[in-house]
């Protein structure tokens, strides 16, 4: 089987960290073309640092790193310390980053990387706010034929958001970069918070990671006792939902996911519901769906792969 190419725009984040790992971990599925980096839940200078940082412990140092857009393309940066700590990688000590950032700009890559995309496409892989991938589209539209799909994750369905009552993070921090994605006419994977908040990291999930004893899962057992905090205490749940990492699982695995094609609009005006992905799962609108809508994961099948690919670096 030939390696699916793809790029991943991210904005680390623990759980951007261990996305990262796994598809790092899985390079017989996953071809990674570049990573490009995006301000999100910590500022672009820590994002792009973080990256790195990534990428040399999986001794990957072979993928480049790019530096992309440090604000939203309207609205003011929300960034989310609270959640991930003033680094973005709290819980783990990790050197700073040793090689350099790739010269140009992530958007320019993005576009560079599509344009020059084989037969298959190039697959875009946003684990954080749409900023990089709505600026590649609007610069050069030429590059939307070459997109074989968007896998992001993003948004909510059925379920309330998680930065407002309405607004799940990546989408809230720059909706009209959502709008601009949503909209582009090439398959997109919404992965939301229906989703992530089933994928709990349970104290028996996280000693199973722990358990495999080496300095990859020595750091994410670490930044995931520190990020599951929060949403431990806000929801009540045995564990943290583990958002980013359940895009590269649907990449190697989209059995583990279940969901419907729906129509799915940003909300860019209103500032009670600024960030809202409008999902018409039952049709009601009859309008084209635009969007895949996962709404359903076995965690128990993705928790196993992830430990396993862990175990691999």
């Amino acid at each position: 089987m030939t390696a699916r190419p793809i790029v991943i725009d991210c904005d680390p984040g623990q759980d951007d960290a261990v996305a990262l790992l796994l598809a790092m971990a899985s390079p017989g599925e996953l071809a990674i073309r570049g990573v490009t980096c995006v301000a999100g839940n910590v500022p672009l200078e820590l994002t792009a640092a973080n990256a790195r940082r990534l990428v040399e412990l999986a001794g990957r140092t072979d993928i480049p790193v790019y530096a992309g857009c440090p604000a939203p393309m309207l609205r003011p940066l929300v960034t989310a310390e609270y959640v991930h700590g003033k680094t973005g990688l709290d819980g783990c000590d990790l050197p700073p980053p040793s090689m350099a950032l790739a010269e140009g700009h992530a958007v320019d890559f993005i576009v560079e990387t599509c344009l020059a995309a084989g037969p298959e496409g190039m697959t875009l892989c946003p684990l954080g706010p749409l900023t990089n991938i709505a600026q590649a589209i609007i610069k050069d539209p030429r590059i939307l034929p070459n997109i074989r799909e968007i896998v992001l994750m993003g948004g909510a369905a059925m379920i309330t958001g998680n930065t407002t009552p309405s607004a799940e993070f990546n989408i809230y921090v720059d909706p009209h970069a959502a709008h601009v994605v949503f909209e582009c006419g090439r398959p997109v994977v919404m992965i939301p918070l229906d989703v992530t908040h089933k994928a709990i990291t349970t104290p028996a999930r996280l000693d199973a990671i722990r358990a495999i004893g080496t300095r990859v899962s020595d750091s994410v057992a670490g930044m995931l006792d520190f990020y599951d905090r929060f949403d431990m205490d806000r929801y009540g749940m045995a564990g943290g939902p583990l958002h980013d990492p359940c895009v590269i699982a649907y990449l190697l695995n989209p059995g583990l996911f279940a969901g419907r094609r729906a129509r799915v609009r940003i909300e860019t005006r209103s500032e009670l519901t600024m960030g809202r992905t409008v999902v018409d799962w039952w049709g009601i609108t009859g309008d084209a769906p635009n969007a895949l809508v996962l709404n359903e994961i076995d965690a128990d099948g993705f928790y196993a792969m992830l430990t396993e690919r862990l175990a691999r670096l």
